[in-house]
């Protein structure tokens, strides 16, 4: 166990950022899985850019990398525009 309080501070901010982290992850996953199931081209130009924006955001925190983010836009949208 930690023996300083900045220590036990870092620990259990870490934590509130770890939880934070994979419920965004998750979530993140979760709307591109979504947007892969839809087969109609409207419905789907429509949720890309807010997927987008939530890979964006990802990739900004540093919780994926920016090369994966740019890759995950990328098939997205060549899937959007294949329907």
């Amino acid at each position: 166990m930690a023996n300083h309080k900045s220590a036990l501070k870092r620990i259990r901010s870490n934590e509130k950022k770890r939880v934070l982290n994979r419920y965004q992850h998750k979530t993140t996953r979760n709307a591109i899985k979504a947007l892969r199931l839809i087969e109609d081209q409207k419905d789907a130009a429509v949720k890309l850019p807010l997927v987008v924006s939530m890979i964006d955001k990802l990739a900004k925190k540093n919780i994926i990398h920016d090369n994966k983010a740019s890759n995950l836009k990328s098939k997205l949208t060549k899937h959007v525009a294949a329907l």
